[in-house]
This record gives structure tokens, sequence and C-alpha cells, in this order.
């Protein structure tokens, strides 16, 4: 499968033991290893990160091959041999590891997608993720780019985003002059089509509540035309940081950043936005293929504490949508759970009404990741 070379073979299993003794998610324990070791070079990197990422995706089904206890050089020596696609039709394997999945996870996928759609996001979700991008139009657009990254990089417009272009190979991002220059963002295209159902206008006051650093805000801000005003809240002054800096570097200047300790300015927003987007927590699993650990600290306990927490976001994001204003819950999960019932609840809970088609993408090999949004708003009367 790979040809590799004991220097980077031993930085492998060091950062296998490294990931180990960490609490964080794999690509950030990758970066810091990354930036701790700088006698790794670009090519060496690309190789350990992609061998640590296939062997985290397989590796209850590489356990499943080996003795109790084996090492990392032993389940790197399984990982070579597996041959996914006769493995998966070997009924001498239980069916969750087959398809590289714990067994309470596997299970809830299949009962929200049934059995053949789910086995095919299981798999899906086992393979590596495009490079998505998306255009800045409060400074270039989508055809300029293109035009002047095609002799370049193997690229290709996105399908169904306006504004996305796919890299079909990765480079260094952040490295780019027109990075720099806030003339794109990484962002996939599921995440990019949930920023176009928000249907902002000029003018118009906007919340995004759980906004982290802000890539879906920077999605939808050229629609207001620098009119109107953004609010960002995160319960984590950290990222809001992160979001300021994002904001300027696209030059969205209608936006303020409001803290989770402002009170006096949370209470004046209170029924006063046109639109507010609840991007709530959730389990992620519409995104394993970039953060394929989750998949094994997912737990049913987990899910009911999710589902919770949604809900009061939820609560408290409508508290925020004047009566005749909009709101958007989204997710980057494909479970039922997380999905289509919490839209249930809350439309019988708050007297809502579902506004237009509720967007739901499903991982596929080089297509978007798994997405979930619905538009909601205050139930109105029918007129005869």
């Amino acid at each position: 499968m790979y040809s590799a070379n004991p220097f980077r073979l031993r930085h492998l299993f060091s950062l296998l033991d490294f990931y180990m003794e960490q609490e964080l998610p794999l690509d950030l324990v990758i970066s810091r290893y990354f930036k701790l070791r700088k006698s790794l070079g670009s090519k060496d990197r690309a190789f350990v990160a992609e061998a640590i990422y296939g062997m985290m995706r397989w590796i209850t089904l590489i356990d499943f091959f080996c003795e109790e206890n084996a090492s990392w050089e032993k389940k790197w020596e399984i990982y070579q041999t597996l041959d996914i696609p006769t493995l998966i039709k070997d009924t001498s394997i239980p069916e969750h590891i087959r398809f590289g999945f714990p067994k309470d996870l596997y299970d809830l996928i299949l009962k929200s997608h049934g059995i053949e759609k789910g086995q095919e996001i299981c798999l899906a979700s086992n393979a590596p993720a495009p490079t998505t991008v998306r255009v800045n139009l409060l400074k270039t657009d989508r055809e300029t780019l293109l035009s002047q990254w095609s002799e370049k990089y193997q690229i290709s417009a996105c399908s169904r985003s306006s504004t996305g272009i796919v890299f079909h190979k990765k480079i260094n991002f952040f490295e780019l002059p027109e990075f720099r220059q806030g003339l794109f963002e990484v962002q996939d295209e599921g995440s990019q089509l949930i920023s176009e159902l928000m249907q902002v206008e000029p003018g118009q006051q906007v919340l995004d509540y759980c906004s982290g650093s802000g890539g879906k805000t920077l999605a939808f801000a050229p629609k207001m035309e620098k009119r109107g005003q953004i609010f960002l809240h995160d319960i984590r002054k950290k990222i809001l940081l992160e979001a300021k800096k994002r904001l300027r570097r696209a030059g969205v200047q209608n936006s303020q950043i409001v803290n989770p300790d402002d009170e006096p300015k949370l209470k004046k927003l209170k029924k006063q936005m046109d639109w507010v987007l609840a991007d709530v927590p959730c389990s992620g699993i519409g995104t394993l293929r970039r953060n394929p650990d989750m998949k094994w600290k997912f737990s049913e306990e987990m899910l009911t504490r999710l589902v919770g927490q949604q809900r009061t976001i939820f609560e408290k994001a409508l508290s925020y949508m004047k009566p005749e204003g909009h709101i958007v819950y989204a997710t980057c999960s494909i479970l039922n759970e997380e999905n289509q019932q919490q839209i249930d609840h809350f439309v019988k809970t708050y007297d809502l009404e579902i506004v237009g088609k509720t967007f739901q993408s499903i991982p596929h090999e080089g297509r978007m990741d798994g997405f979930f949004a619905t538009v909601l708003r205050k139930r109105r009367e029918k007129t005869t």
C-alpha cells in the first residue's frame, strides 16, 4: 500500500504513541507533533498524516487480525495487507468491523438511512475527503480564481455551490498570496450550501449564534453588501478572536463580536434579528473523513447529552429572532436523532413551520461531507 523509509515509519509510530497520550482531536495532535519536529519535510509530513488517518479509519479491522496488545509496527504491517473490498464481503468478520465503525454508531447510521445507504455512508466516511475552497465574493469571483489557478493546479468548479472550487491535489493554501489577500477560505461544499440557506438581505440584522471562527458568516456576508449588521456569538472567547481575524482578512466590515459574558449586549439583541443561524454542537458524524478518530469516541450517552444541549441552544437562539424573522438549525451530523427528530420537536414545541426544503447531504466519494439544515419561522395563519 505504501513504501516508507525507516525515518518516516519511526515518526508514524511516535505520532501514534503521542496521540494515545492526548485527549485532543487527531488533527490537532498531528499539527502539534509536526510543530515540535522541524526535521520533517513536507513529503514526510504528508506520508505520516495520510498513514495515521488511514490506520485510525480501520483500526478495529486491523485489531481483528492482530493479537492482543500488538505493537504499532505489527498493526502497520497488518494495515498494509488489508483488502477492504474483499473483507467487506467476509461474513466471518462482524459487520460493523468490516465497515470500519463501532457497533452502536454503525447501528444508528443504518437506523437513520437504511442498510444499503447506511453502509455506503460508512464506506464513504472511511475515504479521504475532497479539498474545497469558497471564493470570497466581497473581493473577487469564481471565474477569476478558476482562470488564475487552472494552469497551476488540478481544480474544478463545485457542482452545487456557486462559489466553490475543488482542488484535486492537496496544497498548502495558507501560503498562497490569494489566501493572505482574503480572496478565498477553505470550506466544504456542504457547509457552503448551508450558508446559502441564509437568505439575508442588505440592511438586515443577523445573528450567528454558535459562530465558531465564523466560517458560515464569511460565506453569507457578501449578500448583505456591507449594509446591516452581523453579530457573531460563541461561548469560546478564543475562537471568537480567530473569527475577528478572518472577518478582517475577508473585508467583512458590518460585523460585531458578541462575547458570551456581554449580557447587556445580548439582552439588547433579543427579538431584533431578521435571521438567526444556530449551527449547533453535534456528534460531527458527517465529517468523519476529516476526523476519523471521532467515531471511536462516540457513545449513545454522548448523543443523548448532545441532543439536550442542542435543544437548549436552539431555545436561546430563538429568543433573538424577530416575530417575523427566520432561524436556521444546522448540524454536521447524519443521525436522525440530531436532525429531523430535533426539527419535529422544535416545530411542535415552539409553534414553528419549515420554510422551503430541508437540506441534507451525506458523504460520497469525492463529494461533500454530511450536513443538515432547515429554515424555520413562526407559524403563520393560512389565508383562504
